[in-house]
């Protein structure tokens, strides 16, 4: 190895112009920022949807509606849906983890059942909520409609 081989790594040196550098670089004085104004500015960072002054899009579209951050949001099953599952594989007995398994929901959901459709099997439901139609389907029946 002599001297005159001697070169850097691959990939530590950046072929790029340095900016800042004096006159004498080509990028000295503004350092390629243009004239005045916030963008030539140390420490500027343009906000999350700026459009150069424009009105911004989420300012210009209306907004309307409230979503209660506190809200319950269940995952719906119908009382025909059970019906067909019972008939498919053969039970008389539904609980969260059945619905998960037949991947009607995740473990984390809150089931809801609801009333349409029919019921003519006696079952024994638990889950979170029913509807007061779907209630009195699974009651009228012959079963029960237990509340986790």
């Amino acid at each position: 190895m002599k001297l005159h081989s001697l070169k850097p790594a691959e990939g530590s040196v950046k072929n790029r112009k340095r900016i800042g550098r004096g006159p004498g670089s080509g990028k000295g004085g503004t350092s390629a920022r243009g004239h005045k104004g916030a963008k030539s500015r140390s420490g500027y960072s343009r906000k999350l949807g700026f459009e150069g002054g424009q009105m911004p899009l989420q300012r210009r579209v209306p907004k309307f509606g409230f979503r209660s951050p506190f809200r319950v949001e269940y995952k719906p099953i119908n009382v025909g849906k059970l019906q067909e599952l019972s008939e498919k594989h053969n039970l008389n007995q539904f609980e969260v983890a059945d619905f998960v398994k037949f991947g009607l929901a995740s473990k984390n959901d809150k089931i809801k059942v609801l009333g349409n459709g029919e019921l003519n099997v006696k079952l024994d439901v638990t889950v979170h909520a029913y509807s007061s139609s779907a209630k009195t389907a699974i009651e009228n029946a012959g079963g029960n409609a237990n509340t986790l």
